[in-house]
């Protein structure tokens, strides 16, 4: 079944496709896996995990970008 979930990612709802996982939100977010951190839940996600942690409901996502600079 598909439709769509409401997710709090860095303090704001969202909307995204459901089913869902971070990766998932990550794509829909277009962000790059790569370049960023991903906290589900409080829970730090290794970038390995990211495809088959699935996202519920009302679950909140913190997303931290890396920045290079000198």
């Amino acid at each position: 079944m598909t439709g769509q979930l409401t997710v709090v990612v860095n303090g704001e709802q969202r909307r995204f496709s459901a089913p869902a996982t971070l990766q998932t939100l990550l794509t829909e977010l277009t962000l790059d896996p790569r370049t960023v951190v991903v906290e589900h839940e409080r829970r730090i996600v290794r970038r390995v995990d990211l495809a088959g942690t699935a996202v519920a409901e009302g679950d909140h996502v913190e997303i931290v970008h890396f920045v290079g600079g000198g």
